[in-house]
């Protein structure tokens, strides 16, 4: 094999395919990145027997071929030569890597004990970019990542027709996110269980591109795959059953403040200076404005009042600041809403484009307070 190849085209593929490779493969060779040559491009691929990654890319192919090499070698060298074109050239049990004056020789692995990559599903339907890396993201900042409780580590997909939910929680908060799709069958109805770490790594890897095209395998199967820019990626589902989110969230409130996001999440980390670790920061509503406080007894303590609109009673929350920071960054908008209940039970926190807008349900972020104790 001999090919030569833009070195930013090479180091972005590579980074791409080898970002699942895993830490301490079960095989040798699951440490490794294949790279085929032929008429079409060059093709890097990975594969862990749970996720897979495959792109493909322009290159000059002189001799088509095969290799097998570590992933994250070449990756790192990738990312390290001089801005200028690659060449690699396969010489019996190694390949060489040439760039400008640099010149790297690395061993190859058995490409021949690689397992196959698993084929991409049949399309389900296609997702604008930007939205669905959008949606991911608001909604994995709340997955479990304790993986003695698996099923929470995941993020549950519905899809009924044109509509795609999204919902992740690790018992102390939840994310939901709804957004529109264009599926190949307006019939379609079906729910899937995808660990969150390897969709949230491909949502932003291809939120640059036009479209991701969503596939998800027939029932049992267990596998969905995503595509777009040249990109392809498939991983298996999770098992179990996911929590009945929908009995969380409220149906009503007794309390609705609207706070400038801005404002909020600068006064939380002040605040949250002088709290202590596994120490809330109360929050209380009274009319036109929200006092945040943390600290207690001989304890270093730090008050601060920000405005905020009230349509309801005053009341008085505890919550966990890092909770409540990750949702105010995921609402995507200059206003909050936080509706309550009461300050034992859960608020869900939403996002407005005005202090006088309707309430949003596209994206909500339920948050557990934690309980006040004097």
């Amino acid at each position: 094999m001999k090919i030569r190849v833009e070195r930013d085209t090479l180091a972005d593929a590579v980074a791409w395919a080898a970002r699942t490779l895993p830490a301490r493969p079960s095989l040798p060779v699951l440490a490794g990145l294949v790279l085929t040559a032929d008429s079409q491009g060059l093709t890097l691929s990975s594969f862990d027997y749970e996720v897979s990654a495959r792109v493909m890319i322009n290159a000059d192919i002189e001799t088509p071929g095969t290799t097998l090499v570590s992933g994250r070698l070449l990756a790192d060298i990738a990312r390290s030569l001089p801005g200028a074109p690659v060449t690699l050239t396969s010489e019996g049990t190694r390949i060489v890597i040439t760039c400008g004056r640099s010149s790297f020789t690395l061993p190859t692995l058995p490409v021949e004990d690689y397992p196959q990559l698993p084929a991409m599903p049949s399309s389900s339907g296609e997702i604008t970019a930007a939205v669905f890396a959008e949606a991911v993201a608001q909604v994995a900042i709340a997955a479990g990542k304790d993986d003695t409780l698996p099923t929470l580590t995941g993020i549950r997909m519905e899809i009924e027709g044109q509509s795609i939910t999204l919902a992740a929680t690790d018992r102390y908060r939840l994310a939901v996110r709804n957004f529109t799709w264009t599926p190949t069958s307006s019939s379609i109805s079906t729910s899937a269980l995808i660990p969150a770490r390897t969709l949230a790594d491909t949502a932003k890897a291809l939120a640059n591109g036009q479209g991701v095209t969503l596939a998800l395998a027939a029932a049992g199967e267990g596998l969905i795959g995503f595509e777009g820019s040249g990109r392809r990626t498939t991983t298996r589902l999770l098992d179990g059953e996911f929590p009945k989110y929908r009995t969380l969230l409220p149906s009503e409130s007794t309390g609705v403040a609207t706070i400038e996001v801005a404002a909020l999440t600068d006064a939380v980390k002040r605040v949250a200076l002088v709290a202590e670790r596994n120490t809330p920061v109360r929050l209380s509503f009274e009319g036109s404005e929200v006092i945040l406080r943390a600290g207690a007894g001989e304890d270093a303590q730090a008050n601060e009042a920000v405005e905020s609109l009230l349509d309801g009673d005053d009341i008085e929350i505890a919550f966990n600041p890092t909770y409540l920071l990750d949702g105010l960054a995921a609402l995507d908008a200059p206003y909050a809403r936080m509706s309550f209940t009461q300050s034992t039970r859960p608020a869900v926190l939403t996002g407005a484009a005005d202090p006088t807008s309707e309430l949003r349900d596209d994206y909500r972020y339920l948050l557990m307070p934690v309980r006040l104790t004097g």
